[in-house]
Parts: structure tokens; C-alpha cells; sequence
């Protein structure tokens, strides 16, 4: 089977769990903002943590594809990596989840109003629950993409999704936030529970147990040196965005009303591209030389791209339909419309980068990533504020396609130098 095929026929499930939790998200979110303003902020306040702690949850768990994809034809030593990622998913997922527990305190420290904060209730500790199962079950959806049970992913969002929307509609009329983080532990819960059983009807592994048993320190370790890089590059990336996103507030209410609908709409664009981006995980990994795994890499570019183009198409065919979804105010939706080209631009180069990126993922170098992320990511969040003052929030979306540009040019020269110790002593 050609690249093209096993890439494309791996990324549309991956595609559609993504849209479908997405499409969770969004009726919590709507289900929230009728039931009381202050509830729906706090809401948003949690997920300032949360979100990017659950990014970097599933990072870290996705770093166990490139060890788990070669040996996808060696049971024994399959169950012997997943049952090290385990214990990879399990500590990266309590971090996280004590990060978000302490939301209330920093949000006391920070000067949240009094409203929003006792709004919160004991939603923090069901959203941090949520991470904490969240990572089992993305730790399980990884080894099925790198074993190449793409499907089955799709089941577990699917799942997941039906949970969360029943459940939101059911206990948040009734109990507000606290039914919130309910639905959001047990969509969790019902998610983990797809994907592992359908892991554990993978038939490479029937007859094994993938049981955690005693932890080897040393393996989890070297899954780790893959996975943590990943999670930091995610985590920077969130918070270099929120500081640019600080910036367009600081420009006034209307910039930061059509900032925050851009990045909306280039999330809209970007799944197509992060589903491609993981399918290729496997293919890279698997690579018998370094002809093979670039070809791959082109590969998923042509598609990545090709998935941003169609989101972007439908993005313009739609003229003034999509943006009206977001606000009725004529003015807003007359900038979003002026800025909508430099938008379509940034999403098409954070497509590329986020390609190249998984690509050295792949390779075993995320740390790599990590190194051209603090750099470049960096540069932005320092020129953020002067750009701002100067251009406004134009030079800010101009100065967001540079730095993705220049990240694609340095995470592909990563990996054409990478790729080539493909099958040497250089990349074990």
C-alpha cells in the first residue's frame, strides 16, 4: 500500500474523534453559557490550566509511538512498552491533574474576581479527575495508532462524545459546574474504557496482560526523554499564544474580539492537519531507510496541506456565515473578513511545522522541537508587545505566519539531518 493510502486511511478516524470532541466541547460550552455568566467564566478560568495540561498529557502519551510501531509484528516486546507507557501515562496524567486542583488558589493569588471563584466549587477536582483518566485513555489511543488500529480511536471518541453531550444536557440545569466536571469525568471514564478494551482485543495481544506490573525505571525513561519534549513544546506553544493573545486584548476590546475569533476558526482548520501529522507517526517510524521515511514525511505535507486547503475553502465559500456564529457586530466581523487571508497563511505554516515536528517525534528527537520551540516561540512572545504597538494586530498575525514559517524550515532541517542516521547506530 502507497504512503498516501496508509497515511490517509489512518488520519480520517483520527479526524472525526477530533471533531466529535470538539463537537462535546462546544455544547458543554453553549449548554454553560445559558445556565449563568459567572458559571461559564469560571468554566473558562479552569480551562486555561486544564486545556494545556491535557495537550500535554496526550503529548507526552503520543511519545510512545515511535517504540511501539517497529516491533508492531513483536507481542513480547509490544506488551513490555505498553505496559512502561502506562506508568509514563499515569505520573504525567497525576501532574497534571494537580496542576489544575490548584486552580483556586492561584486564581485567589491572581485576583479573580470573588464572583467567578466561588463559582468554582469542587469543579477544579472532577477537571483534574478528568485529565488523570484522560491520559490512561489517551495513553491507549496512541498504542493503537502505532499499531495500526487507527478505527478504533474513532470508537473511543465517539463514545466519549455521546457521554459528555447526554450527561451535560442531564446535570447541568440541575447541578451547574459541578455537572460539568461530572459529565467530563464519566465521558472520561467511558473513552478510557473503549479504548482499552479495544487494545486489549488488538490481536497481537490477546493472551497477554497489559497489567503496569513493576516499573522499569530505565524504559519508562527513555519513553519519557521522547514524550516530555513533545508535552513542552505543546505547553510553550499555549502560552506563547496567550501572550499574544494578551497583546490583541491590550489593543482594545474590538481586536481582542476578532483575535479570539481567528483562533477559532484556524482550530477548525488545524484538525485535519494534527490527524494527518499523528498517521504519519507509525509510517516515519517504521521506515526501513531514509529515502523511505522522507517520502513519508512528503507524503503527509501533500495531505496536511491539502486538509488545511479544504478548511479553508469552505472558511471562504461560507463569506459572512461562519463568522456570524461568532459575533452581530458588523465592525468585528468586517476585520475578521480584512485579516482572514493572513489567518488562512499562519494556518497553513502551523500545518507544516506541526507535520515536521511529529516527523522528528518519530525520528525519537522531539527534544529537538522542544530546543527550535523555546527559540523561535521565544522570539514571539519578547516581539509580541513591540510589534503590537507598532503594526497593531495585522503585524502580530504577520509576525505568527514568520515564526511557523521559520519553524518548518528548522524542524525540516532537523529532520532531513536526522532522517539520514535512519537504520545506524546514530537513532536506536
Amino acid at each position: 500500500m502507497t504512503p498516501h493510502r496508509v497515511i490517509l486511511s489512518a488520519a480520517v478516524p483520527l479526524y472525526l474523534s477530533m471533531v466529535a470532541t470538539m463537537a462535546g466541547g462546544l455544547v458543554m460550552v453553549s449548554t454553560l453559557g445559558r445556565y449563568a455568566t459567572a458559571t461559564l467564566a469560571a468554566f473558562a478560568l479552569v480551562g486555561a490550566v486544564s486545556t494545556p495540561a491535557s495537550a500535554a498529557v496526550a503529548g507526552a502519551t503520543r511519545g510512545l509511538m515511535p517504540f511501539l510501531a517497529p516491533v508492531r509484528d513483536a507481542p513480547d516486546a509490544a506488551v513490555l512498552i505498553l505496559r512502561d507507557a502506562r506508568w509514563l501515562a499515569v505520573s504525567v496524567g497525576a501532574a497534571g491533574a494537580i496542576a489544575v486542583t490548584c486552580v483556586p488558589a492561584i486564581a485567589r493569588l491572581g485576583g479573580v474576581p470573588g464572583e467567578v471563584v466561588g463559582e468554582l466549587g469542587i469543579y477544579p477536582f472532577l477537571a483534574g479527575l478528568s485529565v488523570l483518566v484522560m491520559a490512561l485513555a489517551s495513553g491507549a489511543n496512541s498504542a493503537l495508532i502505532a499499531l495500526g488500529h487507527n478505527r478504533q480511536v474513532l470508537w473511543s471518541g465517539l463514545v466519549s462524545t455521546v457521554v459528555i453531550v447526554a450527561l451535560t444536557a442531564a446535570l447541568v440545569p440541575w447541578l451547574g459546574l459541578a455537572g460539568a466536571g461530572a459529565a467530563q469525568v464519566l465521558s472520561a471514564c467511558a473513552g478510557a474504557a473503549v479504548s482499552n478494551i479495544c487494545l486489549c482485543r488488538v490481536p497481537l495481544l490477546k493472551g497477554y496482560s497489559l497489567r503496569p506490573g513493576r516499573p522499569r525505571a530505565k524504559e519508562i525513561l527513555a519513553l519519557a526523554r521522547v514524550g516530555i519534549p513533545l508535552a513542552g513544546t505543546l505547553l510553550i506553544k499555549f502560552a506563547v499564544l496567550g501572550v499574544v493573545a494578551f497583546t490583541a486584548t491590550r489593543l482594545g476590546s474590538g481586536d481582542g474580539a476578532v483575535h479570539s475569533i481567528l483562533t477559532s476558526l484556524i482550530g477548525f482548520i488545524m484538525v485535519a492537519s494534527i490527524a494527518v501529522a499523528q498517521a504519519s507517526v507509525p509510517v516515519v517510524a517504521r521506515a526501513a531507510d531514509a529515502p523511505e521515511a522522507r517520502r513519508a514525511v512528503r507524503t503527509a505535507l501533500l495531505i496536511a496541506v491539502a486538509g488545511a486547503s479544504a478548511g479553508a475553502a469552505v472558511l471562504v465559500l461560507s463569506g459572512d456565515g461562519m463568522i456570524t456564529m461568532f459575533t452581530d457586530d458588523a465592525a468585528v466581523a468586517d476585520r475578521v473578513l480584512a485579516l482572514l487571508p493572513l489567518m488562512l497563511l499562519s494556518a497553513m505554516a502551523d500545518a507544516c511545522q506541526a507535520v515536521m515536528g511529529f516527523g522528528l517525534t518519530a525520528l525519537k528527537r522531539s527534544s529537538a522541537s522542544l530546543v527550535y520551540f523555546v527559540i523561535l516561540y521565544g522570539l514571539l512572545a519578547l516581539a509580541a508587545f513591540p510589534v503590537a504597538a507598532v503594526a497593531g494586530l495585522t503585524g502580530l498575525w504577520i509576525t505568527l505566519i514568520v515564526t511557523n514559517l521559520l519553524l518548518t524550515t528548522a524542524q525540516g532541517s532537523g529532520f532531513l539531518r536526522y532522517s539520514a542516521m535512519v537504520r545506524s547506530s546514530a537513532v536506536p
